[in-house]
């Protein structure tokens, strides 16, 4: 049988993006798509189930991936290779808004910061390609890395993954294919 790995955008965070928290955790409507997300992933059969578990550092991916920890009675690997895509060292927290906007409406090539962020895509490819039957709790512009990788795309965002939104990949010949997108977004609010 293939080998799944199931991407899964963190539930919504209890301050929005650029909402003064640095770190939030999940509000009550998070929490219940955390807890929608545990179920369908449980509701798979057995042999299609993650094995392991992995998540971005953030708080709002580990309360993401903590329902699917309890149900599988499995430690959550948390590794900063899926996590947010990084911002240039020097640039003004106020300031991180606009970097992000124009990073997200261009091409990955052309993202300007003090990094190669092709390099950080590959990277983000190569960690989840390593995790075979894991379920990844990662964020909109990691597994938008990842889909633009496997598509052959340069665009930033090949689709907008809604809050706990399970994308599908399968491992085949040491490489990534896409099986299915997650649910988008019906707004244009990362």
């Amino acid at each position: 049988m293939t080998q799944r790995i199931y991407m899964i955008r963190h539930a919504r965070p209890a301050s929005a993006w650029g909402g003064g928290e640095d770190d939030p955790g999940l509000d009550l409507e998070g929490v219940r798509q955390a807890l929608a997300a545990c179920r369908t992933l449980m509701d798979l059969p057995a042999a299609e189930r993650p094995s392991r578990l992995v998540s971005s550092p953030l708080r709002r991916c580990r309360e993401t991936a903590q329902p699917l920890a309890e149900a599988l009675a499995a430690p959550v690997e948390v590794i900063a290779e899926v996590g947010e895509i990084p911002t240039p060292q020097d640039l003004a927290p106020k300031a991180r808004g606009p970097w992000l906007r124009a990073a997200l409406a261009g091409r990955w090539p052309d993202i300007r910061g003090d990094l190669d962020y092709e390099a950080w895509r590959r990277g983000v490819y190569g960690a989840v390609l390593a995790r075979p039957g894991a379920a990844v709790f990662s964020h909109f512009v990691a597994i938008n890395a990842i889909v633009s990788l496997v598509e052959g795309r340069s665009e930033v965002i090949s689709f907008r993954p809604d809050h706990a939104a399970i994308t599908v990949f399968a491992v085949e010949a040491d490489r990534l294919k896409l099986v299915q997108r997650g649910r988008e977004a019906v707004t244009g609010v990362l």
